[in-house]
């Protein structure tokens, strides 16, 4: 099964399209474009495409990989305190691509170095205490991220449309366990050990299974936040 696919899907929740929050197209270059612009450094970390999930295909990707985001279409728990987790609202309509960001970086803020009072740093510092409906109320009013988010919604070169099947989810580790993160979900879905040398090697069964579960749909991208070398 290959990755991305021919055409490169848009995602977001299951909502009518909104002006506030359109879902992102999904590529490294908008990704890229919009974690910097919130405050993460350019020369700290970036996204790339992952073209397939054989070995070959998983040796090429930049190492180390701090968290994996897929997309893919919507398919036909447990709450972990260490975990950082947003619980996707009505309100914040297509912004599954936001959350899953927002998840990745969240959920690597050991290991990334956020630009002081950029929008992450203080995104993150004002909800760090919060449950995950308080974060998801909380980024819902963020006006600052509202705007990098349609930004980025705009840098996409496919046209917006108010079909969106697509939803992105994020796969982290924390504490030596992998997690699926999807703010459609109650909270953080635990898959088992994992290290952050395995990380992507440890998400391919979940992914495969997932996409054996939607078999008649090629409309799959799957990328990873990793850090740049220096």
């Amino acid at each position: 099964m290959a990755l991305p696919s021919s055409s490169t899907p848009t995602a977001s929740a299951p909502a009518s399209l909104g002006e506030r929050w359109p879902p992102l197209e999904s590529t490294p270059a908008v990704f890229n474009q919009f974690v910097w612009s919130l405050g993460v450094p350019e020369d700290d970390v970036e996204f790339h495409d992952v073209y397939g999930l054989d070995a070959d295909a998983l040796d090429m990707v930049p190492q180390p990989v701090l968290a994996v985001v897929l997309c893919f279409p919507d398919p036909p728990q447990e709450t972990q305190d260490q975990v950082y987790f947003i619980k996707q609202i009505e309100s914040l309509g297509n912004a599954c691509g936001t959350i899953a960001l927002l998840h990745a970086v969240g959920n690597a803020s050991s290991k990334v170095n956020l630009v002081e009072n950029s929008c992450l740093d203080l995104f993150f510092k004002s909800t760090a205490t919060m449950d995950p409906y308080e974060r998801a109320v909380f980024l819902e009013k963020d006006d600052t991220m509202a705007r990098a988010h349609l930004l980025a919604a705009n840098d996409g070169a496919t046209e917006l449309s108010d079909l969106i099947e697509e939803h992105y989810v994020c796969f982290v580790y924390v504490n030596g366990t992998l997690y699926e993160l999807d703010g459609m979900k109650d909270g953080p879905i635990k898959h088992g050990p994992c290290s952050s040398i395995s990380l992507l090697q440890d998400v391919v069964p979940v992914i495969k299974a997932i996409m054996c579960n939607i078999p008649n749909s090629i409309n799959f991208n799957l990328m990873v936040l990793s850090r740049k070398e220096k």
